[in-house]
């Protein structure tokens, strides 16, 4: 049952009016790093129910006209073709993705940073290939014994060596596709850039995850750690806060860890620092807005879960090492669950252990749960799809709503003519049939009026799913899960 435990409004309110005072705070020149996604924070969404998507980027646009925008990604991610999670889009095709968004938002992006560059081919082409579009594009390289050696960094062989990007408006927001991407370290560079050039420049960032004034375990930032496990976040007590004011608040190892070399940086430019912590730097306002602690915490270790089936999914499929589900497993033990707490997970592997076939479950924001096996006609991910339609629709659940007229031709096509082995139709197989009935089937019709209503629902399948698959079941606002197994034993398995 889909329950609201977050205020989205007064967010908006309270981020917005502490990011004016930022700014008034440094001046006509702020770099305001944005942590997580400003696009589609689905992450945010899941865990702090109440929370839209799209609140960071409608709370940029009211400053579209001082703001610029850079997209930093990491060289590395580039070289090694990165998927982000949740779009299954790759980092580098998500910057042209984020572009296009930016644009279509009214906002300036000025260019991209490739960060952590050391010489990586990919990451040159991808640089052309950006310029060959009129984008431009900067190179930040890689610093050996960063960010540790604060001597070696703030010179002319750290710092020093990068490009000097080019801003042109007061606030210079810096984004990315996803985490890893170098985000800091273009702002600090940035920093040093601008105060050899005479000019007095500010940095804050727009934090959501962890929140600071949180417990260290509290399980919305838990869920932070098992986000970021393949980078081995931890989240930590920040010692500076605590030291400068007897008060505990949370932060994570990369921030501490950068937090001297900030601080050098303020004192080479003003002879002191305007933060005494980690903490102070960021503008976080989330926890002021969660309005049901158990909601949020239970919408937090659920999305944990999830977070351990994509680990698991992505070592089966020889996309990561076994650390991620590891550390996703500890979390896991200290939040007391088990993956079998995703509701829909025991259900859909008990319809495969009844029909010895691959299974799937969905559970509708209103709490039923409907199971899909699989048949002749459909994959089980397709029949769970259509039997959760025709429950919104209140069909009986044996009643045909697509006529074979219209599903053999589709087979025919697969196998006949386009090599496939399966003539089972995937789900957006089964959607375009679905649409073509409802032309002249006032029951397909009505099914296909359902849609909107999968919104937030939660899907499991007894085996890894196509890329296809996921990105339809995602596209109508399910959250996908699957178990690390493949149905069949080929080596080679499409995605």
């Amino acid at each position: 049952m889909y329950q609201i435990g977050f205020d989205n409004e007064k967010y908006l309110d309270l981020q917005s009016a502490n990011i004016k005072k930022r700014i008034e705070m440094f001046g006509n020149k702020l770099y305001l790093e944005f942590g997580g996604k400003l696009f589609d924070d689905f992450h945010a969404s899941r865990v702090l129910p109440g929370f839209e998507h799209d609140s960071k980027v409608r709370l940029l646009t009211t400053l579209a006209d001082q703001a610029e925008i850079i997209i930093a990604i990491n060289a590395a991610t580039i070289d090694s073709n990165k998927v982000i999670g949740d779009s299954g889009i790759a980092y580098d095709e998500d910057v042209l993705r984020l572009i296009d968004e930016f644009r279509r938002c009214g906002l300036y992006v000025g260019s991209v940073a490739i960060t952590q560059y050391m010489g990586q081919p990919e990451a040159d082409r991808f640089k052309a290939r950006l310029e060959q579009l009129g984008i431009t594009v900067y190179k930040l390289n890689y610093i050996a014994e960063y960010p540790a050696n604060i001597a070696l960094t703030l010179s002319d062989d750290g710092f020093g060596r990068n490009d000097y990007i080019e801003t042109t408006r007061p606030l210079v927001v810096v984004t990315a596709p996803g985490p890893g991407s170098g985000k800091m370290t273009t702002c600090l560079s940035q920093l040093y850039q601008e105060h050899k050039r005479g000019v007095k420049a500010g940095y804050a960032k727009f934090e959501t995850f962890p929140i600071w004034d949180l417990p260290l375990q509290h399980p919305v930032n838990l869920v932070y750690e098992s986000a970021t496990a393949d980078l081995n976040d931890v989240n930590m007590i920040d010692p500076f806060h605590l030291a400068a004011y007897g008060v505990s608040a949370v932060s994570y190892n990369r921030d501490v860890e950068m937090f001297p070399v900030l601080n050098s940086i303020f004192k080479n430019i003003w002879g002191s620092s305007p933060y005494n912590s980690p903490t102070d730097m960021g503008v976080n306002m989330v926890g002021s807005c969660i309005t049901d602690d158990a909601v949020c915490s239970e919408a937090s270790r659920q999305e944990i879960i999830r977070r351990y089936f994509k680990a698991q999914c992505d070592f089966a499929a020889g996309l990561a090492d076994r650390k991620p589900v590891n550390k996703i497993e500890m979390l896991m033990n200290l939040s007391e669950i088990a993956d079998t707490d995703r509701a829909v997970v025991p259900v859909a592997r008990e319809k495969a252990l009844l029909t010895g076939e691959p299974a799937a479950a969905i559970e509708l924001a209103g709490g039923a749960i409907m199971t899909g096996k699989t048949s002749a006609l459909l994959g089980a991910s397709s029949a769970a799809l259509m039997n959760a339609l025709k429950h919104l629709a209140g069909i009986d659940d044996k009643m045909p709503v697509i006529s074979p007229v219209v599903i053999e031709p589709i087979q025919k096509l697969k196998v006949g003519f386009l090599g496939n082995d399966n003539p089972r139709l995937h789900t957006d197989e089964l959607l375009l049939a679905l649409s073509i009935s409802a032309a002249t089937n006032p029951v397909a019709d009505l099914v296909m009026k359902q849609l909107p209503q999968l919104d937030k629902a939660e899907f499991h399948s007894t085996v890894i799913l196509s890329q296809i698959d996921i990105n339809v079941l995602r596209q109508l606002g399910i959250n996908v899960t699957c178990d690390p197994v493949y149905q069949t034993n080929r080596l080679f398995h499409k995605r």
